[in-house]
């Protein structure tokens, strides 16, 4: 029985091993430099197995009115560093709807509306991340 009990434990931390969403104040570089957002490209209906899949690293200062080569409609996840602040537009060259996300996680963007109908999973194409 007690073998049972450890197999299900191990296995719960496999499962949530797979991706987890990082700390806003943990958003830094190797050598320390901080980091305004990172957006991701996958999420999960479980909430400790979303930020997974390709990470776009969005350093402060930066302003993005199109998205780069095949990022354009695929962040699904995103986490902005403290003090920080990431604005996003629906459609390139900073057009179509805007939302300005804080300091914090955000692991399902399908639960953020986007207008009456829509929501922000799949929908940003350009962005700009200030930090002060």
């Amino acid at each position: 029985m007690a073998a049972l009990v450890v197999a299900v434990l191990v296995a719960a931390v496999l499962v949530g091993a797979e991706a987890q969403c990082p700390a806003p104040s943990a958003l830094r570089t190797a050598n320390g430099t901080r980091i305004c957002a990172q957006l991701y490209t996958d999420n999960s209906p479980y909430y400790d197995q979303c930020c997974g899949g390709s990470v776009l690293v969005v350093d402060c200062g930066a302003d993005v009115p199109y998205m780069p080569h095949n990022w354009s409609a695929t962040i699904s996840s995103l986490v902005v560093g403290t003090r920080c602040e990431l604005t996003v537009w629906s459609r390139a060259g900073k057009k179509g709807k805007s939302r300005r996300f804080g300091a914090g996680t955000v692991p399902r963007l399908q639960e953020v509306q986007r207008g009456l109908f829509g929501n922000w999973n799949n929908a940003i194409r350009g962005y700009y991340c200030k930090c002060n």
